[in-house]
């Protein structure tokens, strides 16, 4: 009996400087040394990929986020993004779970089509399917470029602008397929926007 309490007191105070070890190696040492690694290697990545203009922050280039004016609808003056199912509320992100056949989602769709097509001043046909659907997360910051072609003109008649010049910032901005055949093209809505920010003077 006295041989078993021992023997189970020696695997208990084992595994408990098993734990104890595990736990400060892992949970303290690893994740300190890839941050360590990490904000040295790629400090702007590593710190969120914060977009910065006028000395302060104005957003992440990895988390889209709304362009709205004062009274909260879109401005004409930028480029919007895609819709997002949680507003654009880092702490509600994700999709609406809405499935591709539901009536609701089909007139949450046909709904916004009519909305983006007047306010950019385009036919319904050519608004881009990214522009009335929300992305997984509904964080996208990314649109396609064919979305980002249908805001140019708004945006450079709302800016004073030159169309042309709005439409080759667009060209500009489009990032091309990941190693050349991965994904489709994408324009970074803040980018843009900083861009175009630069631009307008």
């Amino acid at each position: 009996m006295n041989a078993t309490v021992r023997n189970t007191s020696r695997l208990v105070w084992a595994a408990a400087r098993a734990l104890l070890v595990l736990t400060v190696v892992t949970g303290v040492l690893y994740p300190l040394a890839v941050t360590g690694i990490a904000q040295a290697v790629f400090p702007g990545k590593a710190g969120g990929s914060r977009v910065e203009a006028d000395g302060r922050v104005v957003g992440s280039a990895l988390i889209g986020q709304t362009w709205n004016g004062r009274d909260g609808k879109p401005d004409p003056k930028w480029f919007q993004p895609r819709p997002s199912a949680g507003q654009y509320d880092a702490l509600a992100s994700g999709a609406s779970n809405l499935a591709a056949t539901s009536p609701k989602l089909l007139e949450q769709i046909k709904e916004r089509k009519a909305r983006i097509a007047a306010f950019n001043g385009v036919p319904p046909s050519a608004v881009p399917a990214d522009a009335v659907t929300a992305s997984a997360s509904g964080l996208d910051p990314h649109i396609s470029p064919a979305y980002a072609d249908i805001q140019a003109d708004r945006v450079a008649k709302a800016r004073g602008l030159d169309p042309s010049a709005v439409h080759k910032l667009v060209k500009d901005q489009t990032h091309s397929r990941l190693a050349g055949f991965l994904g489709e093209p994408t324009v970074n809505v803040l980018g843009l926007n900083m861009a175009l920010r630069d631009l307008s003077g």
